[in-house]
């Protein structure tokens, strides 16, 4: 088993009740040289004697800190689930007991994340070279994200809210479609993270078939990532 780090504290996730409000990840110097080794080359592309360098320190001094490369990237994957589970669930809280509000929050807690934190969102790319144990711990937290999405669709169907024939599979699509969001999104181009993720609320809604509008989204202050 490869542990994710020796007693690190990676970063500090935030104040997830205010779901909107992403502030700047704060990372270890090891991580955030990390999150930009494996942005620009990749996992497999990547080096621990690269990390070092980047880092400014020696290789042995990397492994004080984590136990080799994959811890590396675990540490960071569970960062990042963690932050998006965390805020799923404060959004879905906030849509008290709403299925139609509670869906259109999850998913724009989501793509505001997957917008915001886009190299983190993007290292979900490199959990095929995680063993078997560590893929299942990073799909075991990932899970949480599914589970929260397809109970609001069931609750949202029972009450004939949305009009889904498949509450399973059209979870798996919605979160399907964020998911891809950072193989496209750049923070330079001309959509916001808040147009984005309007757009895709919409797209939720008529997936769903939701015969009611959810409250527009707030205008909400954030910070680049």
């Amino acid at each position: 088993m490869v542990s994710s780090s020796k007693g690190a504290t990676p970063t500090e996730v935030g104040n997830a009740a205010d779901w909107r409000r992403l502030e700047p990840t704060k990372l270890t110097p090891i991580l955030s040289a990390s999150l930009d080794a494996f942005y620009e080359h990749g996992f497999h592309g990547t080096s621990v004697r690269d990390i070092a360098r980047r880092v400014g320190v020696t290789v042995p001094a990397l492994y004080y800190h984590h136990e080799n490369k994959e811890a590396v990237l675990l540490a960071l994957l569970e960062l990042s689930t963690s932050d998006v589970l965390e805020r799923a669930h404060a959004a879905s809280a906030d849509g008290g007991d709403d299925p139609v509000q509670r869906l259109a929050n999850v998913i724009e807690a989501i793509v505001l994340r997957m917008t915001m934190r886009s190299r983190l969102a993007a290292l979900e790319s490199e959990v095929r070279y995680l063993s078997p144990e560590n893929r299942q711990r990073y799909r075991t937290v990932r899970k949480g994200v599914e589970e929260l999405v397809l109970e609001i669709v069931k609750e949202g169907k029972k009450r004939e809210l949305f009009d889904v024939a498949d509450a399973a599979e059209t979870t798996r699509a919605l979160l399907g479609m964020c998911q891809s969001i950072p193989r496209w999104y750049h923070a330079e181009g001309k959509l916001t993270p808040d147009a984005v993720a309007r757009k895709y609320v919409e797209i939720a809604m008529k997936t769903v078939g939701s015969t009611e509008a959810p409250v527009k989204p707030k205008k909400r202050r954030t910070a680049d990532v």
